[in-house]
């Protein structure tokens, strides 16, 4: 018996492109996914489409959904996905950068091991700080170091993550 050589992917051949999704705890799902769709100029994922076949299948148990924006949501699931990234239409699934929200029944205890920085346009640190301020995020602390500058806020749930 012979064995195929192996090969060596080519361009034709390549994986498809990477999609993504960070997984955050958070006591409030559907509050932390409003924050961070605002915050990042995300939009909120509908998955009303899907919920309905999956709840018309006896897939999925009616307590496990609630109403979120006028239509039907995963009571403890909701992601953000960027507007420019592909997505299923007919599950609502974003395949390409998404942040998505789960409901763990504890509480934020420490610090994050994994956090966003995001990056405000040249001079625009200050305002855009000021933008979280108002969609519910607070500041924890200034940084100057001879590295470069950044502020550390908390999202509404504590989450740690960087303006620069």
């Amino acid at each position: 018996m012979t064995q195929a050589p192996e090969s060596t992917p080519t361009p034709a051949s390549s994986p498809a492109p990477l999609h993504w999704k960070l997984v955050v705890d958070s006591a409030n799902p559907q509050s932390q996914a409003d924050f961070w769709a605002a915050a990042l100029h995300y939009e909120v994922e509908d998955n009303n489409a899907l919920i309905e076949r999956l709840l018309e299948l006896g897939a999925v148990p009616r307590e496990a959904v609630v109403e979120f924006h006028a239509r039907l949501a995963f009571r403890d699931l909701v992601a953000v996905r960027h507007p420019d990234d592909p997505y299923d239409p007919e599950s609502g699934t974003g395949r390409g950068r998404r942040l998505l929200f789960q409901r763990v029944p504890e509480a934020k205890t420490v610090k994050n091991r994994l956090h966003l920085d995001l990056h405000a346009p040249a001079g625009e640190r200050e305002r855009e700080v000021e933008r979280l301020e108002a969609l519910g995020a607070s500041v924890l602390r200034q940084v100057k170091e001879p590295g470069g500058e950044w502020v550390v806020m908390t999202d509404p749930e504590g989450n740690e993550f960087c303006v620069q």
